[in-house]
């Protein structure tokens, strides 16, 4: 749903809208280990620079090693507890939490706990690229 239109003038960018996707019309993707779901990105027409999903990883699951060639993330723990690998690095992270991974950077989360964990993600391209390992 668009809600306002850009103004003209100084740094505006004239024809752009502001756009609410509701919920319930996030695109799914399921996968073996949880699911992803896609709000704001180029292929919905809702972002020309950027994409934003929630992630969601079932207890005791992790997804695949994998890099974005051609842009950074940013993933925020809203429930649950993980272990994020960057590189050869790993940390624990939990609810408030927020890792910047940067592009070729291969990473994965892994969910340590008994809940479903879910995140907010975000990538600096609105055609997120993901190449696994």
């Amino acid at each position: 749903m668009t809600i306002a239109k850009s103004q003209e003038g100084e740094g505006a960018v004239s024809g752009k809208s502001a756009v609410v996707v509701p919920a319930a019309e996030g695109k799914v993707e399921v996968q073996p280990w949880g699911k992803l779901v896609w709000f704001v990105s180029g292929p919905q027409e809702s972002s020309e620079t950027m994409t934003v999903g929630r992630c969601y990883i079932s207890p005791n699951q992790q997804n695949g090693r994998h890099y974005h060639p051609n842009c950074d993330e940013v993933l925020h723990v809203l429930q649950g507890e993980i272990e994020h690998s960057a590189g050869d690095e790993r940390v624990i992270m939990r609810a408030g939490d927020t890792i910047s991974i940067p592009a070729k950077v291969i990473h994965n989360a892994r969910n340590l706990g008994a809940e479903e964990a879910v995140m907010v993600i975000s990538f600096s391209s609105p055609y997120r690229e993901a190449i696994g390992e």
